[in-house]
């Protein structure tokens, strides 16, 4: 993580409700430059609403989203994308009418100054499968398939910081592997990533540093290194 020197992105005091519910409660963290994230925590513990939240999907109540120092919190989806935040959604959400390349072209925007710049030959060199596939309608595409689309189209954003929720989830362990192998990729390539992962291991595996959460806060924050040293907090908040 030689590259990592200062903080990208910023989150602090982020409260957000669904309806009368209150969801988070003051989550605080930061990204550095070059640095992967994992929120790590059980189902219901804020984790996929923290990322909705930063991305104004779920407007925050109350606390800053920064980044670059530029708060976004309270700003529209679509102002918070090209300022450059990248989201690539548990659901997918990709167009199932529309085809490959189409959904591609989508997500094609300048992105800001300074971050790294992607095309959709790159994309196809991560995922070849969709090359084959690139007139076939998204919606025949399979799980996977669809998870490698979305992640693509998210790139072709040029993101500073991309926010991936649960992108392994209901995948073939091959394609884990690979999805686990691109985050790496794109991460040596410039891109901070934040990620929620329930695969411990893949999670582990491409963090810097994880943040666990727990009744919508975060309760341990540290390496991976750090959270193997304490057992009792996977115990706590990690295990099933």
């Amino acid at each position: 993580m030689d590259n990592v020197n200062d903080t990208i992105l910023s989150v602090e005091g982020l409260h957000a409700h669904y309806g009368k519910s209150h969801i988070l409660h003051g989550v605080t963290f930061d990204v550095a430059r070059g640095e992967v994230v994992s929120l790590l925590g059980r189902n219901g513990s804020g984790r996929s609403t923290t990322m909705k939240s930063i991305m104004g999907l779920v407007p925050p109540s109350e606390g800053h989203v920064r980044l670059d120092g530029v708060d976004l919190a309270g700003q529209r989806s679509f102002a918070i994308c090209r300022r450059g935040i990248g989201y690539v959604p548990e659901e997918r959400e990709i167009f199932l009418n529309l085809s490959v390349d189409e959904n591609l072209e989508m997500g094609r925007q300048n992105g800001p100054e300074g971050a790294p710049k992607w095309d959709v030959d790159q994309m196809f060199t991560y995922f070849p499968r969709l090359k084959e596939r690139r007139n076939t309608r998204a919606g025949s595409l399979s799980g996977g398939e669809q998870q490698m689309l979305t992640m693509c189209r998210s790139l072709l954003g040029n993101p500073l910081v991309m926010l991936i929720d649960e992108p392994t989830e209901g995948l073939a362990p091959k394609i884990v592997t690979v999805v686990g192998e691109v985050i790496e990729d794109i991460n040596k390539h410039g891109v901070s990533v934040v990620l929620v992962e329930q695969k411990l291991t893949i999670a582990m595996q491409v963090s810097h540093r994880v943040c666990v959460m727990g009744h919508g806060q975060i309760v341990f924050e540290g390496t991976p290194e750090e959270l193997n040293a304490k057992p009792e907090i996977t115990d706590e908040w990690l295990a099933v």
